[in-house]
């Protein structure tokens, strides 16, 4: 059976960071536009700026942060197409780490090429991987301390949890409600030095983006929506 052989360098464009010029690592999507980033590259960038890198749309005025997203599918695109990169790359690690490493593969596959039944037995052997593993404790770990600022709420039994970095804050908001025995988590607000916190935020964002040059544990604060501090 014939097999077709793809260069990587004719898709590159489609699966690198226009920022750092390397492979995506930690994808991250504008919600306005789906233009994809490393979340590291397009977080630094966002500091200063509040438009699309690619396009130049305005993501928001003032709070472009909250409407970018991680993007798991294509980073598992990224990891099957570009064999070894995942296991290449160190987590945690700083961002300028990251990026070089990145650039780095991404220069030594410029003239590569993949066959499509390899990675096909890739993604057989990582499926296997991933059954054997347990609630993604292979993942980047972030440990959180969850403090109940609000009178109408009791406070958690076990307030210390250790979990997944790509976990989200909509994920925290379902452990808090079940733990409290609430109706719905839409009826909380997760918030992290004051501000509260995007759902589809995940944890490694909220740790780059507001925690940054504080030490673990991360401190987050639970509250009834429209509840004022």
């Amino acid at each position: 059976m014939l097999t077709r052989k793809i260069k990587l360098w004719d898709i590159n464009a489609h699966i690198t960071c226009r920022l750092c010029n390397g492979y995506l690592i930690d994808a991250t999507t504008v919600t306005e536009c789906l233009h994809t980033f490393c979340r590291s590259c397009l977080v630094k960038y966002l500091e200063e700026n509040n438009t699309c890198p690619t396009c130049r749309i305005v993501i928001h005025q003032s709070h472009p942060l909250q409407y970018i997203g991680h993007d798991r599918t294509m980073q598992d695109i990224v990891y099957k197409l570009v064999p070894g990169l995942q296991e290449g790359m160190e987590v945690p690690g700083d961002i300028k780490g990251e990026t070089c490493s990145a650039k780095q593969h991404l220069d030594s596959h410029r003239n590569g090429e993949t066959k499509a039944d390899e990675s096909s037995n890739k993604e057989t052997s990582e499926e296997k991987q991933e059954e054997d593993n347990d609630y993604h404790r292979s993942d980047e770990q972030v440990s959180i301390c969850l403090e109940c600022n609000s009178s109408k709420l009791r406070g958690l039994k076990r307030k210390w949890i250790r979990c997944s970095a790509q976990a989200t804050v909509l994920h925290l908001k379902k452990f808090i409600a079940k733990k409290l025995n609430l109706s719905s988590f839409n009826e909380l607000d997760i918030l992290c030095n004051e501000e509260i916190l995007g759902k589809d935020h995940t944890l490694k964002f909220v740790v780059v983006t507001r925690w940054r040059f504080k030490k673990a544990p991360l401190l987050l604060h639970y509250r009834p929506k429209m509840d004022l501090l």
